[in-house]
This record gives C-alpha cells, sequence and structure tokens, in this order.
C-alpha cells in the first residue's frame, strides 16, 4: 500500500473533503470535511472502501481525537431531487466546511469536480482518498456517519436491507420496492427499478 501525503501546500491550513452515497437510491448523500495536524500519522489510514467497518470505526475515533477540525453534513433525499445528485455533493462538503471551528487556507477535494467555496482555493484529486491523509480521513468520517444513518433508518423500515446494503442498488434493496413502494428516504429522481424489473414485476 503506498504511503499517503500528508499535504497538497505543506505550511497552511488545509482541510480534506470526502462524500458518500452519491450512487444510492435511499438516504442523505454525506460529507466531510477535516483538518490534519501537520504531524500527524496513521499506518492504517486509507480510501474507507479498501477497509473494513472494523476498521472504519476504529479510525473514526483516532481521526476525531487527533484532528485539528473536523465537521459532517447531510443533503437529504428531497433537496437531492430538487437540485440533482452533483450539485447536492457539493452542497454536503460546502456545509461541512462551513461547520468547521477552524477556517482552512485550502481544500482538497475528492474527485475531479467541485463548486468553488467562498474564496477559499481548491484542488481536486481524482481518487485523493487513497493519496492524501486528509481526504481519507474524510472519507472515513462520511462513510461511517452515512452508515450510521442508514442503519437507524433501516430499523424504521427493515423491508429494504438498508443495514446491509446502506441505500445501494442491491437485488434485495429493488425487491423491497418492488414489494413495498417507496419511503420518505428514497431519491425519486433515481432509476429505482430497471426497465426490465418493472416489467418483471408488472
Amino acid at each position: 500500500m503506498a504511503k499517503l501525503l500528508p499535504f497538497f501546500h505543506q505550511g497552511i491550513i488545509e482541510a480534506g473533503c470526502d462524500e458518500a452515497g452519491r450512487g444510492c437510491l435511499a438516504g442523505p448523500v454525506v460529507a466531510a470535511a477535516v483538518i490534519l495536524p501537520p504531524d500527524f500519522v496513521s499506518s492504517t489510514l486509507n480510501d474507507s472502501k479498501q477497509l473494513s467497518e472494523k476498521k472504519r470505526l476504529q479510525l473514526r475515533v483516532e481521526i476525531e481525537r487527533e484532528a485539528l477540525a473536523f465537521a459532517v453534513a447531510f443533503v437529504d433525499a428531497p433537496t437531492i431531487d430538487k437540485i440533482n445528485i452533483l450539485q447536492s455533493s457539493f452542497l454536503a462538503m460546502h456545509k461541512a466546511v462551513d461547520a468547521l471551528s477552524t477556517v482552512p487556507e485550502h481544500l482538497l477535494i475528492d474527485g475531479n469536480r467541485f463548486k468553488p467555496y467562498k474564496n477559499i482555493p481548491a484542488t481536486c484529486i481524482v481518487k485523493g482518498d487513497g493519496k492524501y491523509l486528509s481526504i481519507a480521513a474524510a472519507s472515513i468520517l462520511a462513510k461511517t456517519y452515512r452508515d450510521d444513518f442508514m442503519f437507524n433508518i433501516h430499523q424504521e423500515f427493515p423491508m429494504y436491507d438498508w443495514d446491509a446494503n446502506k441505500g445501494y442498488p442491491t437485488q434485495k434493496h429493488r425487491l423491497g420496492i418492488v414489494e413495498h413502494g417507496t419511503t420518505p428516504y428514497h431519491r425519486m429522481s433515481f432509476t429505482l427499478l430497471s426497465a426490465q424489473q418493472l416489467e418483471l414485476f408488472a
């Protein structure tokens, strides 16, 4: 595993930003912003998708303890339907940056697109959660906070298997939509069922 880099620009306050849940059929998109100390070291921190749930939760404790500042923000399904998922991802990141107790001087964004926020310079890094510590830390927080949210709403709507699929388009999730319809947490602007599935269950 390649060693993650501590910063993009040395000597300034840099916040890593990432989001979770863009490809889901249900639930919010969640973003996190994290400012790590310049001397932060972790042998296990990596892109959240490369880690087990247990390891992500352990790292969340470590990140929240060591970070100079961190924040997590949610944008719900009705807003996603209203402004689309890309704009909702940007909005979630903006809300997370806005909630930081320290104003960053530079933003490191996971991905290839970002909507400029206030007057803070930003750099987009494709697959940045596997390259920079602060983005990896943000990916851990966004993923674990979103997973917690989906686990909680699973208690309300257990028929969609959200505790396991977290709102992603699995067969069980789609079967739940066929059998029980949609919920207020579903993204109605998304293709919840394929044309083939609709024909099968018509």
